[in-house]
């Protein structure tokens, strides 16, 4: 198991900040990379699409003035998720502008395609594809993805069921490339406990949505904060794909966890509209792990939390 040098010689912690749609922004991605580990926003999260070219402008500069200053400590690198879903009629609006200014890591999702791997690969960048099962994973490295994401059960969003011992195992007995696990992280104890599986990073998302920088609303922030694994719920209802989601907003929207509607897969919905009420906008999407978030941070104080944890975990199995 082994990292590409252009990810781990810039990498405080070995953590990925997972893009967390309709949240993550600039502002958020900038804060995650200075603070050393891999920030990342969703293509989608710039509307309308031609505001995509102006993050990448604000991203690209301002870590590279950053590093200027900073030549000991370089900043992290930063990714663009790309949505691979028929559903996604801006992929390649997206795809252009992710080669043009060479974001150095790309996080697919929901499909693997080779077309969108060779773009990347063009100019030297990384690929990173999420999967919830062995099967897509052999799927996405077969198209050629450099890395894999194992979103076990517990992830927020759309999450698998598989337990991540059972995921990575399986993962492992065939791929020696990077790997990275999603589920329930939100503590430097569990970013070691990841490492110990046979991952190389963890995988953290739930956790930044309660930070200072996120683009989520104040009752979405405190309710990462009163909230505990028991008030997540699993359910395709929303966008057609089973998904973690937080129990008080669903109550909130009017609708009744027990009793939720079906969807249609094919049908997904990426919008933001207003007047109705939305997935991600007012359906908030969370995983198991929050129990560990008890007040809202600049995205900083949670990576120097973070890495404090880490030490401690390392240093406690060492003794």
């Amino acid at each position: 198991m082994a990292l590409p040098a252009s990810l781990k010689s810039r990498l405080r912690l070995p953590v990925i900040g997972s893009p967390l749609f309709i949240v993550s922004n600039p502002d958020l991605v900038i804060a995650q990379c200075k603070a050393g580990i891999v920030g990342s926003f969703p293509a989608l999260n710039a509307r309308p699409a031609a505001q995509l070219e102006e993050w990448l402008i604000r991203i690209t500069s301002e870590l590279a003035e950053y590093d200027a200053r900073h030549p000991e400590a370089p900043s992290a690198p930063f990714a663009v998720n790309q949505i691979v879903h028929k559903s996604n009629d801006r992929l390649m609006h997206d795809l252009e502008m992710t080669v043009k200014y060479k974001v150095p890591l790309v996080i697919t999702s929901l499909g693997a395609r080779e077309d969108v791997n060779a773009a990347v690969h063009s100019y030297g960048g990384l690929v990173f594809h999420d999967i919830i099962n062995n099967k897509f994973a052999k799927k996405a490295v077969e198209k050629g993805a450099d890395g894999l994401i194992a979103v076990a059960a517990g992830a927020g969003g759309h999450a698998g069921t598989t337990s991540p011992f059972a995921l990575v195992q399986e993962i492992r007995q065939w791929f020696d490339g990077p790997l990275a696990l999603s589920g329930s992280i939100a503590t430097g104890d569990a970013i070691l406990a990841a490492q110990a599986m046979g991952a190389d990073l963890a995988y953290i998302g739930s956790a930044f949505i309660a930070t200072e920088e996120a683009r989520a609303s104040a009752a979405y922030k405190q309710s990462i904060v009163d909230s505990t694994s028991t008030d997540i719920l699993y359910t395709p209802s929303f966008t057609g794909v089973a998904g973690n989601y937080l129990i008080p907003s669903i109550v909130a929207a009017g609708l009744d966890p027990a009793h939720l509607p079906g969807s249609d897969p094919s049908k997904m919905d990426f919008g933001i509209g207003d007047g109705q009420t939305k997935v991600w906008k007012d359906i908030w999407g969370c995983g198991q792990g929050i129990a560990a978030v008890k007040e809202v941070l600049p995205a900083a104080k949670l990576v120097e939390k973070l890495a404090a944890e880490y030490a401690a975990a390392r240093k406690r199995l060492a003794a």
